[in-house]
C-alpha cells in the first residue's frame, strides 16, 4: 500500500471517544488536553475533541433518502453488491414511518427502481433491494442527476434530505469529466440536499474521488468492507452518519508565540483551509453529524527548546503581538459552524493553558488516540517520531484501551500485533 494512502486523521477518528455531551443549545462540546509528547522528548502533544449533540431517533426530523446504487459489472464480487444489499437491510431496520426511501440505480443507464416509499413499508423496500443485480458499464453522471431530481421533487422542508451514493468508485460520468460531476454537486448543494458516499470493496485507492464528492456535496463518506463495518456505519451510527447538526465546521488554532516556536497538525493533509478562509462563510468545510466525535492532535515545540525539527523560521505572522508575555495560554481554539440550514456562521472560542503533565498521567482516550496516531505515522514512515516499534504502539493502546463495549480498540491492538 502506498504510504500516502494512510490517512492518520481517519484512523484516529474511526474510534469513538468519551467526550461530554454539549450543554445548552450548543451543537457540540469542546474538550482539550496537553501533555509531554510520547514520541518526541522535545515536544508536547495537544488533543482537541469535538462531540456533536446526540439527537435520539425520535428527535431526528423526517428523512427523504434517495439511494443511488452502482450496479455496474464491476460490483459483482461478494464484497461489493452482495455486501451492499446486506448493509442496506441493516439500514432499513432503522427507518420510521415518516421517513421516505427511493432507490435509483445506474449502470449503462440510470433508472428509478423504487419510487418514494414510507419507512413503514419495509417489505417493499427490502424486495427492491433483493432484486438488484450487477451488469453493464458505469455512467454515474445520469444517475446523480436523476437522484437529485427525485430528492428535490420530494423535498421535506425542515427534514433530512440526502442522497446516499454507494459504489466501488469505478464510475465515470458519461462524456463529461470528474470536474463536471463536482460542479453539478456544488450546484445542487444549494438545494439543501446533502450527499453521503459509501465505498464498497475498493481498498484505499480510488477514495480521493469519493472524498471530493462528499466534501463538495455537504456530506460524509465511509468505506464498508465487512458486515461489522456495515453495522457500525448504517446501524449503530446511522442517524449520526445521516443527520447533520452543524455544517461548514471550521477549526482554527492560534498559537501564543511566547510559548510555542513550532507546531504541526497530525494528519489532515488534504483538508487544510487557508487562514483567510476561516471567516469566509462562502467556503465549504466539514459537516458534523449527531453524536459524532472529531479529534485533532497537534504536536508543539515550546519556546526555548532546541530541536532538530525546528529550522530558522522567518517571523510568524501574528496580526497583533499584544499577547501578555507571562500569559500561560499555549493556544486559542476557534470554531466556526453554521446551522444545517443557515448561511451565517457562529464562533466559539476556547483557550488551552500550559502544563507539564507527563504523558503517563493523561486520560485513557488521549493515550489511545496517540497510539493510533503513532501507528499511522509509522506506516507513513514519518520523520517526526522516535520509534518504529509496534511494541510502543501496543503499550500506548493497552494503557488507553479503557471502556471498549464494541471491541474496536481490542481489534486494533490485535491488528498491530499481527502486523509485527
Amino acid at each position: 500500500m502506498p504510504k500516502d494512502a494512510v490517512k492518520v486523521e481517519e484512523m484516529i477518528n474511526y474510534f469513538n471517544y468519551n467526550y461530554p455531551q454539549p450543554e445548552g443549545d450548543a451543537p457540540f462540546s469542546i474538550t482539550t488536553e496537553i501533555a509531554a509528547s510520547p514520541w518526541n522528548s522535545d515536544a508536547k502533544l495537544v488533543r482537541i475533541g469535538l462531540r456533536g449533540k446526540d439527537i435520539s431517533a425520535s428527535g431526528i426530523p423526517p428523512s427523504n433518502l434517495v439511494f443511488l446504487l452502482d450496479v455496474s459489472g464491476s460490483m459483482e464480487s461478494p464484497n461489493k453488491l452482495p455486501l451492499l444489499k446486506s448493509a442496506l437491510q441493516v439500514l432499513v431496520e432503522q427507518l420510521r414511518a415518516e421517513d421516505k426511501v427511493s432507490i435509483v440505480v445506474y449502470a449503462g443507464a440510470a433508472g428509478l427502481v423504487l419510487s418514494p416509499t414510507s419507512g413503514s413499508n419495509k417489505e417493499r423496500i427490502l424486495k427492491a433491494i433483493e432484486d438488484l443485480s450487477a451488469g453493464g458499464s458505469t455512467a454515474g453522471g445520469e444517475g446523480i442527476k436523476l437522484a437529485y431530481k427525485i430528492a428535490e421533487e420530494h423535498f421535506i422542508t425542515g427534514g433530512n434530505n440526502r442522497i446516499i451514493l454507494a459504489t466501488d468508485g469505478d464510475f465515470n460520468v458519461g462524456a463529461s469529466s470528474d470536474r463536471a460531476m463536482e460542479d453539478l454537486i456544488v450546484e445542487k448543494r444549494k438545494s439543501g440536499v446533502f450527499l453521503t458516499c459509501l465505498g464498497f470493496g475498493m481498498g484505499n485507492y480510488k477514495d480521493s474521488k469519493m472524498e471530493t464528492l462528499a466534501d463538495k456535496g455537504n456530506g460524509n463518506y465511509a468505506y464498508i468492507d465487512t458486515m461489522q463495518e456495515a453495522r457500525k456505519t448504517l446501524g449503530s451510527e446511522f442517524f449520526g452518519t445521516l443527520y447533520t447538526i452543524a455544517k461548514d465546521v471550521k477549526l482554527q488554532i492560534e498559537f501564543n508565540p511566547n510559548k510555542v516556536q513550532a507546531y504541526r497538525l497530525i494528519g489532515y493533509e488534504n483538508r487544510l483551509l487557508n487562514d483567510e478562509d476561516f471567516q469566509d462563510d462562502t467556503k465549504d468545510a466539514g459537516e458534523l453529524g449527531s453524536g459524532h466525535t472529531v479529534t485533532a492532535l497537534y504536536e508543539i515545540i515550546p519556546v526555548g527548546v532546541k530541536s532538530m525539527y525546528v529550522k530558522n523560521v522567518p517571523g510568524l505572522k501574528y496580526t497583533n503581538a499584544k499577547l501578555i508575555a507571562n500569559s500561560n495560554e499555549v493556544l486559542t481554539v476557534k470554531f466556526r459552524y453554521k446551522e444545517p440550514d443557515g448561511e451565517i456562521s457562529k464562533l466559539i472560542e476556547r483557550t488551552v493553558l500550559d502544563n507539564d503533565t507527563p504523558f503517563e498521567e493523561v486520560s485513557s482516550d488521549f493515550k489511545y488516540a496517540a497510539s493510533v496516531a503513532l501507528f499511522g505515522m509509522q506506516l507513513r514512515k514519518s520523520v517526526f517520531i522516535n520509534t518504529q516499534r509496534a511494541a510502543d504502539v501496543i503499550a500506548l493502546a493497552e494503557a488507553g484501551k479503557g471502556d471498549d463495549p464494541e471491541g474496536y480498540r481490542a481489534e486494533f491492538i490485535r491488528l498491530v500485533k499481527s502486523y509485527q
